[in-house]
């Protein structure tokens, strides 16, 4: 059972507090969450800049960050609103006008402006596979969406999407039986890593290991496994679903991210990719897009391995993560020596997000 309370991330500490000793035990076997103040002291020049920018001088003399670390993976983040406010150099957009003036489209015609895998292309109703030129692994691909502008998407298109992708899966395991580890990606304009424009996804097959990140991940769950005899993904849900961050439909479990990897980060989990899931992302990057105005961000889905290995998957989920990149308008990064090296540096709120989610989705 959730806490009732409406609390924000500035305000999690209370939050944690006010659970009971259960909600609390399994809370903390996740997080370690601590506080600090950072002060400045500005000379009188300065103050009026400081006014103009973020609103007031009074909020910047003394401003509380939030330090939440999952213990069990050691992502971390360090959350302070004031940072949204940061001076940003913005160069206005219009994706449609970029689309028409682009001056090379190879995915306006796959069929002669992409190749094709050695297996050949799934086609699906709203798009058509390719193989990637400069491949990240032996087996890769795109999904070259029919709809270029790639904010355009529907319902029956995400599914149509996904499934096109799981086809080539498909090909490429039986074609290669040891290529079992599979990724689906989807990289929304610039920001997020495209080079191209027009709408695409991509999807990835490895052999040997899964991805070092999701084997990793892998790792971190059966060592919390192996500590505590609980599973770690039911335990994370409990854990956000505690503080109000987590909710469940159909079936799919929604995280609002405590330690995002960037803004507004979600992390869904399923035991296969159903059409409940792919509703659940569809839902949610509607939300990004029509409620928060996210135009630019990263998705991905990673499975455990489409046949038998050497390793433990037991207890594994599908899971799935959305990140908001940022306004690409905006020239400056969102990615610094912080997030390589450090924890991410985050100004969104996980409770407001999960609070826009559960209304997007309809979640009780």
């Amino acid at each position: 059972m959730a806490i009732q309370q409406d609390y924000n991330i500035m305000q999690i500490e209370d939050a944690v507090a006010a659970l009971d000793h259960e909600q609390r035990a399994c809370f903390e076997r996740i997080f370690h969450v601590s506080s600090t103040s950072g002060r400045i002291v500005p000379p009188d020049a300065m103050l009026p800049w400081i006014e103009k920018q973020f609103g007031s001088v009074e909020p910047t003399l003394e401003q509380k960050i939030i330090k939440i670390t999952n213990v069990v993976t050691l992502e971390g983040v360090l959350f302070n609103w004031l940072r949204s406010s940061r001076p940003m150099w913005h160069q206005e957009i219009d994706l449609d006008a970029e689309l028409e003036r682009a001056a090379f489209d190879p995915l306006a015609d796959p069929m002669n402006g992409t190749p094709e895998d050695l297996f050949g292309r799934v086609r699906g109703k709203y798009c058509m596979t390719a193989s990637n030129i400069a491949k990240f692994d032996g087996y890769h691909g795109l999904v070259v969406f029919n709809e270029k502008h790639p904010l355009r998407f529907t319902r029956d298109m995400l599914h149509d999407y996904v499934d096109t992708a799981g086809r080539w899966g498909d090909l490429a395991h039986a074609s290669d039986p040891d290529a079992k580890y599979y990724m689906f990606m989807w990289n929304c304009l610039w920001k997020a890593g495209a080079s191209l424009l027009h709408g695409h996804a991509q999807m990835i097959m490895g052999r040997g290991m899964h991805y070092a990140a999701v084997e990793y991940l892998r790792r971190c769950a059966a060592v919390y496994q192996a500590h505590t005899r609980a599973n770690y993904f039911h335990d994370l849900f409990l854990a956000h679903e505690a503080v109000g961050c987590a909710f469940e439909k159909e079936g799919t479990r929604v995280i609002a991210n405590l330690t995002p990897k960037k803004e507004n980060e979600v992390i869904m989990l399923a035991p296969f990719v159903n059409d409940s899931l792919k509703d659940r992302i569809y839902e949610a990057l509607e939300c990004f897009r029509d409620e928060l105005g996210v135009s630019s961000f990263n998705l991905v889905i990673y499975t455990p391995p489409w046949s038998s290995t050497p390793e433990n998957w037991e207890g594994f989920p599908v899971v799935v993560r959305i990140v908001d990149r940022g306004d690409p308008t905006n020239r400056t990064a969102d990615f610094g020596a912080m997030e390589l090296y450090a924890a991410s540096v985050v100004s969104s709120d996980p409770f407001a997000l999960a609070r826009r989610l559960k209304d997007a989705l309809g979640a009780e």
